[in-house]
């Protein structure tokens, strides 16, 4: 027979024990056996099947198990279901596995932080008895859940911050069209990146506190992190650092997901990814349960990394990163996801993959510029970018415009392109007015790649084509012939 789910109510339990033990016994007390019977109505008890009043499985009792029962409500006539509810253990409210020191050090930790979640207390609580093994044996969780609960130490929501109203369009497709969870079916197959504001901040090298940002990256179907890095600000040049960390670690996805951020809609960014062959999808505007992986680990990055962080008086950027590396590398990765029952990291690994190489690092910063198209400036064979003027190589001075390549934030690497192809061609350099001023100049360079020749012997070609038709026409000479040297000679 199948098992009926479950029960979980811990509150009737004590009743629930007494009603099945009395349902068990109560027809021999209804109708007293008579003399030399009661073993037998025992052992035909202890063969039957009984549903277990908690998990709700099918067991059998033991003899022995149902006489002590009968025994305890033949004895108490006023109360005989009373009297077959479980006792109260004498320990009850008390927590032997924690002992005074340690209840004292739970308490004082929740004081200091009452956001934490009851596992990142237990965590914390284990790190320190290792730490010292004179304060005794590590408690497990259950053993501090009870603690806190008995205690009142519970825990506190982390205050977030307000939210602004979507707008319409948004509202009415979450109302008409269902939301459902989505998992790909393959690793590197779909990564998820977004930026999540800091609830700390660190101490900046001016002596003045500043906020931060988090740009995390996940794979959609082994949730693992390739790369997680904080920074002062949410722009395209963050996000291709990022990005570009996550590749050399975990090579190419085959597509990207992204909100509408300025950072992610950047020409860089967009032109960058579409280069390396990587679809990127954006969710809708104020959909961002689109992205809800991204939020669940959000969730796990202030409830647990940035809690434990919360002590550091002096925080630095340099700190907080080694910290982030650190708990994403060594405990998110490796820890067992409820959801896929297993660790990303053995996900990651154990699934089919998609991805492609990872290109050299070269190769990816070139990848994420953008193309503008500029017109040289004949007199001098320069361009002008962003208010900086860049050489051009003599040999294409009879380009008129030009197709570049570029970072917004690096004119230290600025490229020229082939404006079909894409290619790359060569890097420009900024104009050096000091150095063109000892007077030295370079031999131009040839338009083409051979070598200048003399013309050939002849007439040209459309030239004598012309004479030909003038020929075929049958017209008279256009002009009488004279022999200039013999009339010369007459003259004389």
């Amino acid at each position: 027979m199948s098992n009926p789910q479950k029960s979980h109510d811990a509150s009737g339990g004590k009743e629930k024990w007494a009603h099945f033990r009395f349902s068990v016994i109560g027809h021999l007390l209804a109708a007293p056996c008579e003399a030399g019977q009661l073993t037998v109505e025992l052992d035909e008890l202890a063969k039957k099947m009984w549903r277990h009043p908690i998990s709700g499985e099918w067991k059998q009792l033991g003899r022995s198990t149902i006489e002590r029962w009968y025994y305890q409500a033949l004895a108490e006539p006023n109360d005989p279901v009373g009297v077959l509810a479980r006792k109260v253990r004498q320990d009850y409210g008390t927590h032997p596995s924690m002992g005074r020191e340690l209840g004292d050090l739970l308490t004082h930790q929740y004081r200091q932080h009452p956001n934490w979640s009851y596992q990142l207390h237990a965590d914390n609580l284990a790190a320190l008895v290792k730490r010292d093994p004179g304060l005794g044996k590590t408690p497990s969780y259950p053993s501090v859940l009870r603690f806190m609960q008995a205690h009142g130490l519970i825990k506190r929501p982390r205050r977030g911050r307000g939210h602004t109203a979507g707008v319409e369009a948004a509202e009415k497709r979450f109302e008409n069209f269902e939301v459902r969870s989505y998992e790909t079916e393959y690793v590197n197959s779909l990564w998820h990146g977004d930026f999540h504001h800091g609830s700390l901040r660190v101490l900046l090298p001016d002596g003045q506190w500043g906020g931060v940002e988090l740009f995390g990256i996940l794979d959609d179907c082994s949730r693992l992190c390739p790369h997680a890095q904080w920074y002062f600000a949410e722009t395209a040049r963050n996000v291709i650092h990022g990005l570009n960390q996550g590749f050399e670690k975990y090579d190419l996805p085959r597509a990207f997901m992204s909100d509408n951020g300025s950072a992610f809609i950047a020409a860089e960014t967009v032109q960058g990814l579409t280069r390396l062959g990587i679809i990127h999808e954006r969710t809708l505007p104020h959909s961002a349960y689109q992205n809800a992986k991204q939020e669940v680990f959000w969730a796990q990055v202030e409830g647990r990394l940035l809690a434990m962080l919360e002590g550091c008086t002096d925080l630095t950027l340099a700190q907080l990163n080694q910290a982030t590396v650190a708990w994403v590398e060594m405990e998110y990765n490796r820890k067992v996801h409820s959801e896929l029952g297993e660790t990303p990291l053995s996900r990651f690994v154990t699934a089919k993959s998609v991805a492609r190489p990872c290109p050299a690092s070269k190769e990816l910063k070139q990848a994420f510029t953008a193309t503008i198209s500029r017109t040289q400036r004949r007199s001098d064979g320069t361009i002008t970018l962003n208010g900086v003027r860049f050489e051009l190589p003599s040999r294409y001075r009879h380009l008129k415009r030009v197709t570049l390549r570029y970072a917004s934030w690096d004119l230290s690497h600025v490229h020229l392109s082939d404006p079909n192809s894409g290619q790359i061609i060569c890097r420009l350099y900024p104009l050096d007015k000091h150095k063109n001023a000892d007077g030295q100049r370079r031999r131009k360079e040839p338009l083409i790649d051979a070598a200048p020749q003399s013309p050939e012997g002849g007439m040209a070609p459309l030239l004598e084509k012309l004479i030909a038709d003038y020929a075929a026409t049958g017209l008279p000479p256009a002009y009488l012939p004279k022999d200039e040297c013999t009339q010369d000679r007459e003259g004389e």
